[in-house]
């Protein structure tokens, strides 16, 4: 075992190469008990691959670790686990038919007698969902809930391990701010119990309210260390990215006083939101805040058609849209971007170019046929008009987040839509593609587009918008122009 003041892991030259190709370059990082070290840099800089050598998913090329002062090699995800080390996923790992409590221990069932012991089962799995604060039967399946609270259920999965080090990949990506409050309360009940913590997180607003250190990586190696998060945002981006950044969110110009899209005494069929009532004026990007639950994804699923409509209407520039299919809504002009884009958003494993294609079919066909090349020409043009950094003959499940997403964007912006909905847009994306995917945004809105921005981070939602709705527990508690929306406007609508 190691003193209290050795570190409980160690990596010391790791190097990690796929084929010819070097991705991690000597890589050295301590990490001790009770203390939390923010792992940074954009996606592809290797922090991913980090968290994999050392939770047991891939081994090193090069290079050693230990692990409280003894030699450290997994051979799998059970060895690290075995040992202690557990890891939050920023890709959701559920199993959609098993229930909650299954889901938190499935691989290590807890058994009396040769059977599963499902009291104890359920018990511990109530026990993680409620210092969360999540209200959820242990017994219901997995399927049908939300982004977030399936990642507060992989969140509670990891806190039932006992494990002496976590790591934790965008834990907070799906989360709102009274959530992430929860976590950070146990996170600092287990720094004083001695845990160690790896925090990855593109949220650096976070990291000075969590992290003891800081550790930044680009390109496959560590370029700066702090030994505070008391640190300046603009420091650590300007680390990550190897260069000043002037701005992250683009100006805004005027949007005009006619409105395009027009939701009236909306309700969902299935309860969780009703009568919400707001315009959306040509030229105008609209922000939705609110607290997980609070009805935001379902409202733009139903304005998009994806989810059914109780009562209420939807119209555009005039007329009664009121969409009973994704298909409806589309026909009339109105896309959605969802929060989930590989699961809802792209097909992974088809390419790049297949993908911007799907949706736009008849402008590809030439005379009623699809053919590669024509497929390849389209995507061309949107790969380049989005800054998409892919070849269109590449798979989708081989870029990062945030080309992923460009790559949603671009394949329904193809369309000429005249109303977007963007569904937490920069979930798990790094401080470059953000900007870039705001700068997007704008460009709608300068084109005279109605743009619906839904996000959980409240800097991004008042940097983006011109006005932001709030909604709390399924209800509209207020709407906030420019000059009146901060962050404490909207946090005082958001849990009245």
């Amino acid at each position: 075992m190691t003193s209290d003041n050795s570190p409980i892991l160690s990596l010391k030259g790791i190097r990690k190469s796929y084929g010819p190709i070097e991705v991690l370059h000597g890589i050295d990082l301590d990490i001790r008990p009770g203390e939390v070290v923010a792992l940074l840099g954009e996606n592809g800089a290797g922090k991913s691959t980090v968290s994999k050598i050392i939770s047991g998913t891939v081994p090193p090329s090069s290079g050693e670790m230990t692990w409280q002062g003894a030699p450290y090699a997994p051979a799998n995800p059970r060895d690290a686990i075995d040992a202690g080390v557990g890891m939050i996923h920023q890709e959701l790992l559920l199993l959609p038919h098993l229930t909650i409590a299954e889901n938190v221990f499935v691989g290590r069932y807890p058994r009396r007698n040769g059977l599963v012991d499902r009291r104890t089962m359920r018990d511990e799995a109530s026990r993680g969902l409620r210092r969360l604060g999540l209200d959820l039967p242990p017994n219901r399946l997995v399927q049908g809930l939300s982004t977030a609270n399936q990642q507060l259920i992989e969140i509670a999965k990891a806190l039932t391990l006992n494990a002496r080090l976590l790591i934790l990949d965008e834990p907070t990506a799906a989360l709102g701010g009274e959530e992430t409050q929860r976590l950070f309360d146990q996170i600092r009940r287990l720094k004083a119990d001695g845990v160690g913590i790896i925090y990855i997180s593109h949220r650096l607003e976070e990291i000075r309210q969590i992290a003891d250190r800081v550790v930044v990586m680009r390109d496959g190696a560590k370029v700066q260390e702090f030994d505070s998060a008391d640190v300046p945002v603009r420091t650590i981006v300007e680390a990550m990215v190897g260069r000043s950044l002037e701005r992250m969110f683009p100006a805004l110009g005027q949007p005009s006083a006619e409105p395009v899209l027009e939701v009236q005494g909306l309700t969902g069929a299935n309860g969780r939101f009703r009568d919400v009532n707001f315009a959306v004026r040509k030229g105008e990007i609209f922000g939705i805040a609110g607290l997980v639950g609070a009805g935001r994804t379902e409202l733009v699923r139903a304005i998009a058609g994806a989810d059914p409509i109780a009562s209420g209407s939807v119209h555009l520039e005039g007329q009664d849209i009121t969409p009973k299919s994704p298909r409806d809504a589309i026909r009339s002009g109105i896309v959605l971007v969802p929060e989930d884009r590989k699961l809802q958003g792209l097909v992974l494993d088809h390419s790049i170019a297949e993908n911007i294609a799907y949706p736009n079919l008849a402008q590809v066909a030439q005379a009623g046929l699809v053919t590669g090349g024509a497929v390849q020409g389209f995507a061309g043009h949107n790969i380049k008009r989005f800054g998409v950094k892919g070849q269109g003959n590449q798979n989708a499940n081989e870029l990062s987040g945030g080309n992923q997403q460009k790559v949603v964007i671009a394949k329904w912006l193809a369309r000429n839509p005249r109303v977007v909905v963007l569904d937490e847009p920069t979930r798990g994306i790094d401080v470059g593609a953000r900007s870039s995917i705001y700068d997007i945004i704008a460009g709608l809105a300068a084109e005279g587009v109605a743009v619906i921005v839904v996000s959980s981070d409240l800097e991004e939602v008042l940097g983006v918008s011109h006005r932001i709705m709030v909604m709390a527990a399924g209800r509209q508690a207020g709407i906030l122009d420019y000059a009146e929306a901060n962050d404490v406007s909207v946090m005082e609508l958001a849990t009245a």
